[in-house]
């Protein structure tokens, strides 16, 4: 809808990761530099952290991008959930290597095999491995230990590790990855936007679209979203999003501190009603029944709990008690006679009161 109004030719601030809106902030300006003199380097470990949000898949699409795909293989995985075995599999199968059926030895060999062959195509190896605060610990053994592959000297598989807060601090703390630490050559956190920075991000991502100055944006607006957002890319994205739809709406020419201050304290509205639905949805599943007033007559047969009203109980519920062994049944059994005259006790004694 906004896209028509303001005359744009595509979404500018889709959440989905895109490296055409590539855009060089300080600190992804300083990534690249780091994966850029990892590539020169040809070997180790890269390790790049940041938040959710921060731009690691879009660095890593620019990145792809840029490099000379004539002499580099590149491969990306990004299900991290897995131990050792499973991603030397993921490996094998980034890489278009057979891997159905082979022993954990087989897989290896036929990696080796793989990495040899393009090294003597002239060709280097990169593995991007996203998500990486996911890997277990025999699965990053299994990534240093590919790391080892090499061939006069020189590695044979550079690998580039991409994860949230937590991977950097894991790996910088636990004493099981001293090896992995030392094959490390470069780290660089992916810090959030500065203030002054929001302003061209969103004149470049704008500008991309067809964007020709309408809406106008006021400096008021740009500080704003920063304060609302912290800096964090894909969290600026959706509220430039939402407050263009609100300009569109509102059929606004310029875009200023209030406007921005509307739309956040819709978003806070919408996230607050998210969280308060499931709560009263608990609060009436578990609501005690209210006891019934006035309480009615209970006749002297009611009073006392027959044995005729527990064995109907227990036939009810016989079917869901065969599932169960003869300890366990007696055990239930019991539990649903002692409910049962509990339950019958508790309308005596109202009746009573």
């Amino acid at each position: 809808m906004y896209t028509d109004h303001y005359g744009l030719t595509g979404n500018p601030f889709q959440l989905t990761p895109d490296p055409r809106f590539w855009f060089e902030s300080d600190t992804h300006r300083k990534a690249m530099a780091y994966l850029g003199y990892g590539l020169a380097q040809g070997e180790g470990f890269i390790v790049i952290t940041g938040d959710i949000g921060a731009g690691k898949t879009t660095l890593v699409g620019h990145l792809m991008e840029n490099v000379d795909s004539e002499r580099l293989t590149a491969a990306e995985i990004v299900s991290t959930q897995v131990e050792g075995d499973d991603m030397l599999r993921l490996v094998a199968q980034r890489f278009g290597i057979e891997s159905g059926g082979a022993s954990k030895a087989e897989l290896l060999d036929r990696i080796e095999r793989f990495l040899h062959e393009q090294g003597r195509s002239g060709r280097r190896t990169l593995l991007i491995v996203d998500e990486a605060q996911n890997l277990g610990h025999s699965a990053l053994e299994e990534l240093r230990m590919l790391s080892n592959f090499q061939t006069g000297g020189r590695a044979l598989l550079q690998i580039f590790l991409l994860g949230q807060p937590e991977f950097r601090d894991r790996v910088k703390k636990s004493p099981g990855l001293e090896q992995l630490r030392q094959r490390i050559i470069a780290t660089h956190h992916l810090d959030p936007m500065k203030p002054e920075e929001i302003g061209d991000y969103v004149g470049h991502r704008m500008g991309l679209v067809g964007w020709d100055g309408h809406p106008e944006f006021s400096d008021g607006a740009f500080a704003a979203i920063h304060a609302a957002t912290d800096g964090v890319p894909r969290r600026v994205n959706s509220l430039m999003a939402r407050l263009l739809l609100y300009g569109a709406v509102e059929d606004l020419s310029v875009i200023d501190a209030g406007a921005v201050e509307a739309v956040v304290a819709d978003l806070d509205a919408d996230q607050g009603d998210a969280e308060a639905a499931p709560e009263s949805a608990l609060e009436a599943e578990v609501a005690p029944a209210k006891p019934e007033w006035p309480p009615r007559a209970v006749s002297d047969a009611e009073e006392s709990p027959e044995p005729a009203f527990v064995a109907e109980a227990e036939a009810e519920e016989a079917p869901a008690l065969a599932a169960f062994d003869e300890p366990a049944r007696e055990r239930m059994t019991c539990a649903m006679r002692c409910r049962s005259i509990s339950r019958i006790g508790s309308r005596s004694a109202l009746s009573r009161a």
